[in-house]
């Protein structure tokens, strides 16, 4: 039986991951993913692009949408927990504690104002580039001549029990740490080249939030 998912994702990074890298590993289930990217991100182009999502109503209003293709079985996102705006349901009641409790109350309140039965919220903790860290042994793939520079990512790793813990700081987030190691860092690019080979299935594990994401999805 197939079971087809549509997926609102926050831009071009996230898409070409859905497309070139969830693809491979759900197809053998049967399991097909159709990625949308939000709709100021659509006609975007350039490496270097900043964007982001501005308000709430901008992803309901994309999202929504997605609800009226009856051959779906989930609708599900692909957003970074990192930067979102303040008007997101629950932002300002955000309790204290872990970053897992925090983003999980974020989806409970998202998933509560969607009010679908097939809908499944995902938050990427802090953002994209944590599965990056996650696989960062391959950061020598996409920056030939820099395999020095891994040990400054390992240690930033070895610091986290999780590299989907690395803060939100606008500072010290994933990928803004990915820049000031590496320079050129530019996040459709070589974030495709570190997980174009990447065992899923060893990302779920070193990524619990990722890795109950996809479990819901198989289920």
């Amino acid at each position: 039986m197939i079971k087809k998912i549509n997926i609102l994702v926050e831009g071009q990074t996230e898409e070409s991951f859905v497309k070139n890298i969830l693809h491979p590993y759900f197809s053998p289930k049967n399991i097909f993913l159709i990625p949308t990217i939000l709709t100021t991100k659509k006609n975007l182009r350039g490496p270097n692009h900043k964007g982001g999502i501005t308000s709430y109503k901008q992803v309901k209003n994309d999202l929504l949408p997605l609800f009226n293709d009856s051959s779906a079985k989930i609708v599900t996102t692909m957003i970074d927990y990192y930067a979102l705006p303040d008007d997101f349901p629950g932002f300002s009641q955000r309790p204290e504690g872990s970053s897992y409790k925090r983003v999980k109350f974020l989806e409970d309140k998202f998933s509560k104002d969607i009010y679908k039965k097939k809908f499944i919220p995902y938050l990427q903790l802090h953002e994209f580039e944590a599965l990056v860290f996650a696989n960062y042994e391959n950061l020598s793939t996409a920056f030939p001549g820099k395999a020095s520079k891994l040990n400054e990512v390992k240690a930033i790793v070895n610091k986290f029990d999780s590299p989907e813990e690395i803060n939100e700081n606008p500072n010290t987030a994933p990928s803004k740490r990915l820049q000031k190691i590496f320079g050129n860092y530019r996040k459709i690019f070589h974030s495709q080249l570190v997980l174009q080979n990447v065992d899923i299935d060893l990302l779920k594990k070193s990524c619990p939030h990722f890795g109950a994401w996809l479990t819901k999805l198989e289920m």
